[in-house]
């Protein structure tokens, strides 16, 4: 068996994952998506050196190196989460009401509801369990979302990725 084959078949595992983790308030903002096809991950990978480029952001280029030589690359995102209606002041604002409408940053949109990042890290985390699980190379990685949400492979307003891989060395620790 190709072991490409495999981490396409994980990646789907993984995403179940997400997909079925704890929510706050047992509302759903995550998006999650598959990219198994390898001229996209090529694709991607070359779109992250080439951002790091362009912005003059360390990391990017390695990374990408990273991403490019991989099996399957799993996204997760928060897509248009509300509060969770807490008023708790996480956000810094004492009611969930004061706190401003997302804009659009230079990498990401927010200000979000810190509980929804907290679902985020939730999924992403289970991701990465499911993948340990399987005894597959992964790391989650912010310079994924960036680009892959310039791309528009994923539609989301904060985005993580995790690269897969299946090799006699842990291709994402190389530093």
């Amino acid at each position: 068996m190709n072991m490409n084959d495999a981490l396409k078949i994980i990646a789907k595992f993984m995403a179940v994952s997400a997909r079925t983790a704890p929510k706050t308030a047992g509302k759903d903002y995550i998006e999650v998506k598959v990219i198994d096809d390898d001229k996209e991950i090529a694709r991607l990978g070359a779109e992250m050196a080439a951002y790091g480029e362009k912005h003059g952001k360390k990391n990017y280029d390695r990374d990408g190196k990273g991403v490019a030589s991989c099996g399957a690359v799993l996204l997760v995102a928060i897509k248009d989460a509300k509060t969770a209606g807490l008023n708790c002041g996480a956000c810094g604002y004492d009611e969930c009401s004061k706190m401003p409408e997302p804009r659009e940053g230079s990498e990401f949109a927010g200000p979000f509801c810190p509980w929804r990042f907290v679902d985020l890290g939730i999924a992403i985390g289970s991701a990465a369990k499911t993948a340990s699980m399987f005894n597959v190379d992964n790391r989650i990685m912010y310079r994924i979302g960036v680009v892959a949400r310039k791309m528009n492979l994923i539609d989301g307003d904060v985005v993580l990725g995790l690269p897969l891989s299946a090799t006699g060395k842990n291709i994402f620790f190389d530093r």
